[in-house]
């Protein structure tokens, strides 16, 4: 009888190990402990140390709310978000419109058989490919203000001269959201192309037939098709512009003075240059916030768009 009853154990232990292995839990834990080592930790981290008036060159801290009092008055903080803001809105209005553009002419290349389409699409993802401190570089090089400097040259044959470009406060920040739009502007056509291909061509054509010009076929057709897209690429762009940091730094350095310094700049320039690990964190969870926002508003969109 006992035999039996282990037997009958054994079995039951057997069939649910079978049943946790050919379960998802498997395969999910090993993903799972990553994000917890590489994402879920450091963030709680990144809380903790906000909370104190912790810096990189001693050992001694206590919890406080004093970082986050210093971030909150002090007055450059909100120039930095002034520069932040304007910094990623005309990013993400140009990467949009230009990626709308260049996915619109390489759809309609393709429709009419034109030759070079695939060429485009190359050309327009090496920008996406590029690692922003390379972008930096290369176009410190192209708005240098000496006379090896491409655009100084170019504009100088135009009958332009002495024109600045990062030296000047009013027109480092544009300068620096040009090259931002450089490089975001790929992804911006990779979605809108992706979208442009899921619009019914015969939908199109009816439209057409019924005598809409090519105006309103965008206004009434294409652009209400591919909406969700459009929307979802507006908020993973606001979000990859917020986190801008790397090409930032190789091109300007947040300077001339704090013309072109952005929020997630200043988080890292306070712990390394300014040694409080507090009060970076506190920069670094108030840009977490605005990312947690911009999040919420991305599956808000995918939710209407399963609908």
């Amino acid at each position: 009888m006992n035999l039996r009853k282990t037997v009958s154990t054994n079995r039951r232990d057997v069939s649910l190990l079978g049943d946790f292995s050919r379960g998802p839990i498997p395969w999910l834990a090993p993903l799972a402990i990553v994000l917890l080592l590489t994402f879920i930790y450091p963030t709680f981290e990144v809380f903790r140390y906000s909370f104190t008036d912790m810096s990189i060159l001693k050992n001694t801290y206590s919890y406080t709310l004093k970082s986050f009092r210093q971030v909150f008055l002090n007055s450059d903080t909100y120039t930095i978000l002034k520069n932040t803001f304007v910094f990623v809105v005309f990013s993400v209005v140009f990467q949009t419109l230009l990626g709308f553009l260049i996915a619109q002419a390489v759809d309609k290349g393709e429709t009419l058989g034109l030759k070079g389409t695939v060429a485009v699409r190359v050309i327009s993802l090496l920008s996406w490919a590029i690692p922003g401190i390379i972008i930096g570089v290369v176009w410190s090089f192209l708005y240098n203000e000496t006379g090896t400097g491409i655009l100084v040259f170019i504009l100088s044959k135009v009958g332009i001269k002495n024109a600045t470009f990062l030296t000047d406060p009013k027109h480092a920040l544009a300068c620096t959201v040009v090259a931002n739009v450089w490089r975001g502007t790929a992804q911006s056509m990779i979605l809108t192309y992706a979208g442009l291909k899921t619009v019914p061509k015969d939908i199109v054509e009816a439209a057409s037939i019924d005598g809409a010009n090519a105006f309103h076929r965008l206004i009434h057709v294409i652009l209400p098709s591919i909406f969700s897209v459009i929307s979802t690429n507006i908020v993973l762009n606001t979000i990859n512009t917020f986190n801008t940091f790397d090409m930032i730094i190789s091109l300007t350095g947040g300077g001339p003075g704090r013309a072109t310094e952005v929020l997630a700049m200043t988080s890292y320039t306070t712990i390394f240059s300014g040694h409080s690990l507090g009060r970076g964190s506190a920069y670094a969870v108030l840009l977490l916030v605005i990312n947690s926002c911009m999040a919420v508003i991305y599956f808000i969109l995918l939710k209407r768009k399963e609908k």
